[in-house]
C-alpha cells in the first residue's frame, strides 16, 4: 500500500505540477501578445504623429511661399503703376507713389500739417476742475437739506 500511495501521491503532485505549468505557459503568452498588440499600437500612433508633423511642415512651406509671392506680386504691381504715373502725370506724382511704396511718407504733404490729432477731454478754464478729474460735478455741500449729495 505504501507505494500505491506514494504512487497516486505522485501522480497528484504531477497534475497540479502540469496544471501550474500550463497555467503560467498560457499567462506568460497572453502577456507577450498584449506586449506585441501595444508595441504595435505604439508604432502605429508614432506613424500618424510622423505623417501630421510633415503634414503640417508643408502646410507652413507652402503658406510661406505663397505669401512671398503675393509680396512679389504687390511689389510689381506698385511698381508698375508708379511707373506709369511717372509717364502719365507729372513726375513728383509718380516719386510720391515709389516713395509711399517704399513706407515713407512725403515731409512737404500740406494736409498731413494741418491735420491734429482728436482731444479726449473737454476744455477748461484755467484753474477749473476738468472733466476727467475724480471729483468733477460733485457738491461739497449739501443741497435741499439733505446730508451727503454724494452718498447715492
Amino acid at each position: 500500500m505504501h507505494s500505491t500511495s506514494v504512487l497516486i501521491l505522485v501522480g497528484v503532485f504531477g497534475l497540479a505540477l502540469g496544471a501550474l505549468l500550463a497555467f503560467l505557459a498560457v499567462r506568460g503568452r497572453n502577456n507577450v501578445d498584449r506586449t506585441q498588440e501595444l508595441e504595435l499600437r505604439l508604432r502605429e500612433a508614432n506613424n500618424k504623429l510622423e505623417d501630421f508633423q510633415l503634414q503640417v511642415n508643408e502646410h507652413f512651406d507652402q503658406t510661406a511661399q505663397l505669401v512671398h509671392n503675393l509680396t512679389e506680386s504687390y511689389r510689381e504691381v506698385h511698381e508698375y503703376l508708379a511707373n506709369s504715373a511717372m509717364r502719365l502725370s507729372s513726375q513728383d506724382i509718380g516719386r510720391q507713389m515709389l516713395d509711399a511704396g517704399s513706407g515713407k511718407l512725403s515731409e512737404n504733404d500740406e494736409q498731413l500739417q494741418e491735420i491734429t490729432p482728436p482731444r479726449d477731454w473737454a476744455p477748461k478754464e484755467p484753474g477749473a476742475k476738468g472733466t476727467l478729474s475724480e471729483d468733477f460735478g460733485l457738491d461739497k455741500e449739501p443741497l435741499n437739506g439733505t446730508e451727503n449729495a454724494v452718498s447715492r
